[in-house]
């Protein structure tokens, strides 16, 4: 099964406790310092479209993309409910590494470790020269990213998570396993949704690969971009990054 297949129907649930008020937040204080007169952003993988409309919220403009039907489905409907933004939230099917907007932006954002998804060499320089091209002179490039020091230092381990709702309970088991030959992490998700009405349980499994990166990767990806690299802080705190933050934040800019 592809990444964000039927998982994506349960997207929201898992992620319910999620700080997306938070998130945003930062990442509108980012803006404000880097490029304090940006209006419109690119979002590369935009998910379900809950930091696109509260970035919406806060005065920009944003068009999402994704590679994920059942994703994108969720986004178009969170539009559909809310009319008055339907002008300045729009979505599109489309990939990081080749989509063409046919429009530059202020603001390329790529969040919740999208740049990780890119796991080659091949990939990640795709995406960051698409990412550039998609910008207008003075833009910024906003994403985070897993932190390689932090993964060889902390290890991934399995973990469990449980969410429910009114008609369901989900449990999700990650079990990683890493590569440090080819810097990646093989996430393997087996999902349980238990129906309460009924009590059958639906399984589901899916492996996503997480490329974990170093900053002098990131400064050598943003230099054959075309771009300059600004800044990089841990994520949320806006603190240093040390080789126990997992979650790193950089600012490139062109």
């Amino acid at each position: 099964m592809s990444v964000f297949g039927a998982y994506a129907r349960y997207y929201d649930l898992l992620y319910r406790d999620k700080d997306y008020a938070g998130e945003v937040e930062f990442i509108a204080s980012l803006l404000r310092k880097h490029v304090p007169r940006a209006e419109s952003i690119l979002e590369m993988g935009c998910g379900t479209g809950i930091h696109a409309q509260r970035l919406v919220e806060k005065g920009y403009t944003v068009h999402g993309i994704d590679l994920s039907d059942d994703m994108l489905a969720a986004a178009k409907q969170r539009v559909e409910a809310l009319p008055a933004m339907r002008e300045r939230l729009t979505f599109d099917s489309g990939n990081v590494r080749t989509y063409k907007a046919g429009l530059k932006f202020d603001i390329v954002i790529s969040l919740f470790h999208v740049v990780s998804y890119q796991s080659t060499n091949a990939d990640l320089r795709a995406m960051f020269q698409n990412a550039a091209q998609h910008l207008k002179d003075g833009g910024a490039f906003i994403f985070d990213f897993w932190h390689g020091p932090a993964v060889l230092t902390e290890r991934p381990s399995v973990r469990m998570k449980r969410m429910e709702s009114d008609e369901i309970a989900v449990t999700r088991v990650a079990t990683p396993s890493v590569n440090m030959i080819e810097n990646y992490v093989d996430v393997r998700y087996d999902i349980f949704i238990r129906d309460k009405k009924t009590t059958f349980v639906e399984e589901l499994s899916e492996t996503h690969r997480m490329r974990y990166l170093f900053l002098t990767e990131i400064e050598m990806l943003a230099r054959d971009a075309g771009l300059n690299f600004v800044s990089s802080c841990e994520w949320m705190t806006g603190q240093a990054a040390s080789e126990q933050t997992w979650g790193v934040c950089a600012v490139l800019s062109k």
